[in-house]
């Protein structure tokens, strides 16, 4: 990570005119996001948008063909173990837990990017080993209970609900202590209950400070949650803006999911009529 002239009052996160090419298809075509403390951002767009690529490229794990990752003013490299380090952690669209280790395990692996041990206090197993090992995981079991898994701590992970799996990805990654979390999917396969419980969850860690940014084809859940929302189609940015600006573009109709017009415009309504009841309570 380098130092960047634009530091000064920049946002916590800015991706600027970020391009993904593929050999020769383009999967994000100048894609620039902008994220600020304590903020939710939501990126919807139909299958194949660029949503998990644009991720990727926050993430490290692709470098983008052009364009630039800022974290707090500086550049992010394409290594994704220092920009975990440097404050970004993210959960995958399909879980990507450790089956065979207890839940509690699950969140020291995350844990561990945050542990400064010694190598000769780690190979003797001095006093500073057995210090920082009782730290970790006494901050792994206030992540558990702040995503509500206490109980479950020496379950094997496999052996969860799919739900509180779900949530145990969700404190893996916090274990990084990150100022921005990157979520893809978080309420694919939930049920309504789940759903409702995962939203007041990202609402609890925006509360922690940390700013989250959310991939999602609940369109229901994105605009009773986020701040803002991104919509990507074809690897552009179609439009962004507050949930109530977007929701009523005609564009994001047409596009959203490749649904029938009239079956979003229902869903919009439905979700905007919501919102209006929980604001007017």
């Amino acid at each position: 990570m380098t130092a960047d002239p634009i530091a000064a009052g920049a946002p916590v996160l800015h991706a600027q005119d970020v391009t993904m090419v593929f050999g020769g298809l383009v999967a994000l075509d100048k894609v620039s996001l902008t994220l600020e403390q304590g903020q939710v951002v939501g990126l919807i767009g139909p299958n194949g948008a660029g949503k998990t690529t644009f991720f990727n490229c926050l993430t490290g794990l692709y470098t983008p063909t052009s364009g630039r990752v800022l974290l707090n003013g500086a550049r992010l490299t394409g290594d994704p173990a220092k920009v975990t380090i440097a404050g970004v952690a993210r959960t995958f669209q399909n879980i990507r837990l450790f089956p065979n280790m207890t839940v509690l395990e699950n969140v020291l692996v995350g844990r561990h990017s945050r542990m400064k041990q010694d190598p000769v206090s780690t190979l003797l197993r001095l006093p500073a080993f057995h210090r920082g090992e009782r730290a970790a995981k006494e901050r792994s079991r206030e992540l558990l209970a702040f995503v509500g898994l206490t109980r479950s701590e020496d379950e094997v992970a496999r052996n969860l609900p799919y739900g509180d799996q779900r949530r145990l990805e969700i404190a893996r990654a916090l274990a990084t202590d990150p100022s921005v979390l990157l979520l893809d999917e978080p309420t694919a396969g939930m049920n309504p209950q789940e759903t409702e419980a995962t939203r007041q969850l990202i609402l609890r860690i925006r509360e922690t400070g940390v700013s989250v940014v959310v991939i999602e084809h609940d369109i229901k859940f994105i605009f009773g949650l986020c701040d803002k929302v991104s919509v990507l189609v074809q690897g552009e940015l179609l439009v962004e803006g507050a949930p109530e600006v977007v929701r009523a573009d005609p564009r994001v109709i047409e596009a959203y999911l490749g649904k029938p017009p009239e079956q979003v415009e229902a869903e919009v309504r439905a979700a905007a009529e919501e919102q209006d009841k929980g604001e007017q309570a």
